[in-house]
C-alpha cells in the first residue's frame, strides 16, 4: 500500500477525530442528538491501523532524553516521543522510537529535563495580561505610599488630561497600612495630589474594584458632597465607598466602576494588537500552549478572528463570550457555537459575573464578612437571568461559565443550573457547565458539583495569595469547611481545572502547581500548609493544568495528553515537577514551549 495515500488517509481521520472530539452530530430526520462516541472508537480504531502501517515514515521531530509525562489514563511515563506535522504519532521507549528517525528529522535531547502536555491556563483574560504589560503594574507594592508614588512619576510623562491606567494593587497585602482607611480601603486625597490635572482609575488585584483620583471623578460627574451636596446614585450590584461625611473616598466596588469606566477613553485597534501579541509572548514563556479566555467583548472576538486569519494566534484560544453584553449572548446563541477543529479558536462558552471577590468584599455570601457584620457581599447579575440564559445555552450548545467565589453566589448558581438541566435531561451527561473560581462554598454544596456535572474552574495561586487575609473575611470556621477545598472536591468525582486568573495573578503555572501541591504562600508558609488535608497529590495537580482542563473545554480528545493522534504541543520544565522536592518547586522554569510540533519559546 502507497505510504503518501496511507498518511493523507491518517491526516484525515486526525481532522475527523478532532471534529467528533468537540461536536455532537445532529440528525435532522429524527430530530435527535446521536452521541458520537461510536463513531470516534470506529475513526479511533482506524487510525491506530493507519499509524501502525506508516510506522516506517520519518518523523519530523523526535523528542527524547529526559522524564515525558503523558498523562494518559495510566498516567505513564515514556521516554520518547515523534511527531508527524503538528500530530503526535509515537509516544514510548528510546529503543522503538528510533524507527521513526530519518535524514530530515529534528532531534531534542531533554537533557534530564522533563516534558509534559502543553500546559493550559483555565481561567485568565487574555487581553487584560496584554494591558497589564502596556499599563501600571501595582502588583508588588507593598503601601498605599509605593502607589501614590507609582501615579506621581507616570504624571511626570504624561500631557495634562491624559487618563493614567493601572492594575494589580491589594490592600490586603501592604507591608504598611495607610493612615486613614475606610471599610479597609485608602482614601484618594494623597493620589489627588499628585495628580491635578491627570484622571486616575486603578483597578484592584481582583479586577472588582477600582480606585479613582478627584480628577476622575469629577470628570464622571461624581461631585464631593462638601461641595455640591448631592447624593451619587449607585448602580445596581455596586458600591461607591463614602466617608462619614457622605463623601466618596475613590473606592468604586463592583458595577459602581461603570461611573467611571465609561469616561475612559476606548482603546485604539493598534493598542489592542499591541497587548494580545504582548499577551501571547508572555504565555508562551510561560509554558501556556492554549488559554481559557473568561469573558470576551465583541471586539475581542473581532480581534481574535483577524489574528487567526492573518495567522498571528500564537497561542490556541478557548473563548467565553462576556455576558455582560446582552446582545453578543443572544447573537451567538442563535448564530450557534465556532468550533475549529484546528484547535486554535472556538468560541462556544458564555461567562456570567455573578458576584465580586472576597478581597473587595463583594464575594456574595450567605453570612455576613467577619470583618464587616454588617455585609454579606451582593450578586452582580439576577439569578432570573442565569437560569435563563442557562436554558438558551443548553438549546443551543453553548457552555455556561458563572463567576462564583461567595458560598451564597455558588449555592444559587447551583441551584439555577440544576433547574435548566432538570428542563434538558438530554444533556445532564455532557453539558459541562462550569463556576469560575468556586472559592468558598458551603459543605452541603460540595458534593452537587460531581452530582450535577458542573466542573469548578479553580485558581490554585488563590489560595497562597489569599489565605492568609481570608480568614479574616470568612473565620476560621467557613475557611476550614468550605475555602479552597480541592481534595474534597476531587474525591466526590469533580474534575477541577487550573489556573491563575491572570493578570489577577501573575501567569505563571508554576507558583499555582505549588500551590496546589504545597497549600503554602510563596514564602514556604505555614509549616505543613494550611488546611493541608486539602492539597492536591502532583498527579491532580498535573492533570487540572492538562487534560482536564482540556475537558472543561470540550478539547479532551485532541490536546492534553501526549497520545498518537493529538496535537502535538508540548511543555519543557528544568525540573521534574513530580518527583522533586517541594522547596524545590518554585525554582523550576519554562525550558521550551511546543505548539503544533514547532519550537516557539526557548529559554535563553
Amino acid at each position: 500500500m502507497n505510504v503518501c495515500f496511507l498518511y493523507s488517509v491518517r491526516e484525515g481521520l486526525v481532522k475527523l477525530l478532532s471534529i467528533l472530539a468537540t461536536r455532537n452530530i445532529r440528525t435532522s430526520q429524527y430530530g435527535y442528538n446521536m452521541n458520537n462516541r461510536l463513531i470516534y472508537n470506529i475513526s479511533l480504531t482506524c487510525l491506530i491501523f493507519v499509524f501502525g502501517c506508516t510506522s516506517n515514515k520519518p518523523a519530523d521531530l523526535v523528542i527524547s532524553g529526559g522524564k515525558i509525562y503523558t498523562v494518559n489514563n495510566a498516567n505513564q511515563v515514556v521516554e520518547a516521543v515523534a511527531v508527524n506535522g503538528n500530530t503526535i504519532t509515537f509516544a514510548g521507549s528510546e529503543a522503538d522510537v528510533k524507527k521513526y528517525i530519518g535524514a530530515e528529522t529534528k532531534k531534542i535531547d531533554l537533557q534530564g529535563k522533563i516534558l509534559t502536555p502543553g500546559f493550559i491556563e483555565g481561567h485568565g483574560h487574555i487581553m487584560g495580561v496584554g494591558y497589564n504589560e502596556l499599563e501600571l503594574d501595582l502588583s508588588q507594592i507593598k503601601s498605599y505610599d509605593e502607589m501614590v508614588q507609582k501615579v506621581r512619576d507616570a504624571v511626570s510623562k504624561a500631557s495634562p488630561g491624559e487618563w493614567i491606567l493601572g492594575r494589580g494593587w491589594h490592600q490586603d497585602k501592604w507591608d504598611v497600612k495607610p493612615d486613614v482607611v475606610i471599610k479597609g480601603f485608602p482614601i484618594h486625597k494623597k493620589l489627588s495630589e499628585v495628580s491635578p490635572d491627570n484622571p486616575v482609575f486603578l483597578r484592584h488585584a481582583s479586577g472588582h474594584a477600582g480606585f479613582a483620583n478627584e480628577k476622575a471623578m469629577q470628570g464622571a460627574g461624581v461631585k464631593l458632597l462638601s461641595v455640591e451636596k448631592n447624593k451619587l446614585e449607585e448602580s445596581e450590584g455596586g458600591e461607591v465607598v463614602r466617608d462619614q461625611m457622605g463623601n466618596p473616598t475613590g473606592l468604586f466596588n463592583e458595577r459602581a466602576m461603570q461611573l467611571i469606566d465609561k469616561h475612559i477613553p476606548a482603546r485604539t485597534l493598534e493598542t489592542n494588537m499591541r497587548a494580545l501579541d504582548l499577551a501571547m509572548q508572555a504565555c508562551l514563556r510561560n509554558g501556556i500552549t492554549s488559554f481559557h479566555d473568561a469573558g470576551a467583548s465583541r471586539e475581542n472576538i473581532r480581534l481574535f478572528h483577524q489574528f487567526k486569519e492573518t495567522r498571528k494566534l500564537a497561542v490556541r484560544l478557548y473563548v467565553m463570550i462576556t455576558g455582560g453584553d446582552s446582545p453578543l449572548v443572544y447573537e451567538w446563541l442563535r448564530r450557534g457555537p465556532e468550533i475549529d477543529s484546528s484547535g486554535w479558536l472556538t468560541i462556544r462558552s458564555i461567562k456570567l459575573n455573578c458576584d465580586g471577590a472576597l478581597g473587595s468584599r463583594g464575594a456574595w455570601l450567605l453570612e455576613p464578612y467577619s470583618d464587616r457584620p454588617d455585609f454579606s457581599g451582593m450578586p452582580t447579575l439576577p439569578m432570573d437571568t442565569v437560569v435563563k440564559i442557562s436554558r438558551e445555552a443548553l438549546k443551543y450548545g453553548f457552555q455556561v461559565c458563572s463567576h462564583a467565589i461567595g458560598d451564597r453566589a455558588n449555592r444559587e448558581i447551583l441551584n439555577r443550573y440544576e433547574t435548566a438541566l432538570a428542563e434538558h435531561p438530554d444533556k445532564m451527561n455532557d453539558h459541562r457547565f462550569r463556576i469560575e473560581h468556586a472559592q468558598h462554598l458551603h459543605p452541603d454544596d460540595i458534593p452537587r458539583f460531581a452530582t450535577l456535572g458542573v466542573i469548578p474552574a479553580m485558581q490554585a495561586i488563590h489560595m497562597s495569595s489569599d489565605r492568609p487575609w481570608a480568614i479574616d473575611r470568612l473565620g476560621e470556621q467557613r475557611i476550614k469547611e468550605g475555602a479552597y477545598v480541592w481534595q474534597s472536591l476531587l474525591t466526590s468525582g469533580a474534575r477541577i481545572i487550573n489556573g491563575t486568573d491572570a493578570p489577577v495573578e501573575p501567569l505563571n503555572p508554576i507558583p499555582s502547581f505549588y500551590a496546589a501541591v504545597t497549600r503554602k504562600t510563596l514564602q514556604d508558609l505555614p509549616e505543613g500548609g494550611y488546611e493541608p488535608e486539602q492539597r492536591m497529590t502532583r498527579v491532580q495537580a498535573l492533570r487540572s493544568y492538562t487534560i482536564d482542563a482540556a475537558y472543561g473545554a470540550f478539547e479532551e480528545t485532541i490536546k492534553g495528553s501526549i497520545e498518537p493522534g493529538k496535537l502535538a504541543d508540548f511543555t519543557i520544565f528544568t525540573n521534574d515537577l513530580m518527583e522533586i522536592p517541594e522547596n524545590e518547586l518554585l525554582t523550576t522554569d519554562v525550558a521550551m514551549t511546543i505548539i503544533d510540533g514547532k519550537v516557539v519559546y526557548e529559554k535563553p
